[in-house]
């Protein structure tokens, strides 16, 4: 039987893939296997997938004919997993020697859908701790709970795949699937969806992921059209929230969320390619204009007036040519 299934998607990343592997080696256990998936990368990574399946025990190499993101090399490997526990791992970092069996040991234990842990960020030679925004450790919680107050960093901030374990059961109920096509901010609809739909999580205290941050491959290093994907991802989230039986409650968090991320993009503005830049504020426009037009004043009044002044200027900003669908308040999104 199969304890554990870890899904590890690659995409060029050849000068950090070996200390991903050996890692991964540090981890290993007859009954864990490592789904390795190949996002069709271009550069020396396949070669160093292959060698992997032959010398990594309990490797599996699952290969895309093109590339697809991501959301979609994760779900690769969800739909191959045989697992009762299932996590990630990006092809950039890597773990401390044998993380997974400590959070194996604590899934065990609590016999909870899932866990979160914290990580290290790692910056070249600097090292820092991030912790999981759940004060209470060791103890089995409502994910519910953990989605508000509205106005601090909660669970739903934190939304890293890897920075956990998940049982199979979330699995078998359909709560584990990345939303398809997604280039960026993936995790954001699929950490809501957990703490929504999930019945029991849990935080631990059990440092073992080891981040790599600034990795010039990566999306969020890139000014480029796929940094658009986080509105395609809150709209879901926005959309997803207000059919809630606690839409009432919950749609402040995801406004307020969603306003802050739309405000970091803009601040940021420069890094994209000029026609990028313009569509992001388009694009940002018509999402300021999507949301529950109440919720989303009340947001903007609780802001620091920079920002919100930014906001309410973009709010009103016209788009020539692209239709945005109807606003909408609060009590007709959760009708």
């Amino acid at each position: 039987m199969v304890k554990l299934s870890v899904v590890v998607p690659f995409y060029n990343v050849q000068t950090y893939a070996p200390d991903t592997l050996t890692s991964l080696r540090a981890n290993a256990r007859e009954d864990f296997e490592f789904l390795l998936v190949d996002d069709c990368s271009t550069d020396g990574t396949p070669e160093l997938l292959e060698r992997a399946e032959r010398e990594l025990p309990g490797a599996v190499l699952i290969r895309h004919a093109q590339n697809e993101g991501l959301a979609t090399a994760r779900n690769t490997g969800l739909d191959a997993a045989r697992g009762r526990y299932l996590a990630f791992l990006d092809g950039d970092d890597w773990l401390a020697p044998g993380h997974f069996a400590r959070l194996v040991a604590a899934m065990d234990e609590l016999d909870c859908d899932f866990l979160r842990t914290d990580h290290v960020v790692c910056a070249g030679r600097n090292r820092s701790v991030r912790r999981s925004p759940v004060g209470r450790r060791g103890e089995v919680l409502r994910p519910r709970d953990a989605i508000l107050p509205a106005d601090r960093t909660t669970s739903v901030d934190y939304p890293y795949a890897w920075a956990g374990m998940y049982h199979r059961r979330l699995l078998d109920r359909g709560l584990l699937h990345f939303t398809p096509g997604l280039r960026t901010a993936e995790d954001r609809p699929w950490i809501w969806k957990l703490h929504r739909e999930a019945d029991s999580f849990a935080a631990v205290s059990t440092l073992g992921i080891f981040y790599r941050r600034g990795v010039s491959t990566s999306l969020t290093q890139i000014g480029d059209v796929r940094q658009l994907d986080f509105i395609r991802a809150f709209d879901q989230v926005i959309e997803e929230t207000a059919k809630d039986v606690d839409a009432d409650r919950l749609l402040p968090k995801a406004v307020r969320t969603y306003c802050a991320l739309i405000s970091h993009h803009i601040s940021s503005v420069e890094r994209f390619e000029p026609a990028v830049a313009k569509k992001l504020r388009s694009m940002s426009a018509g999402a300021l204009r999507r949301m529950p037009q109440d919720v989303l004043a009340d947001a903007l009044d609780t802001m620091d007036e920079r920002r919100a002044a930014v906001l309410r200027k973009l709010r009103r900003r016209r788009r020539a040519g692209v239709n945005s669908l109807p606003t909408v308040t609060a009590s007709e999104a959760a009708a």
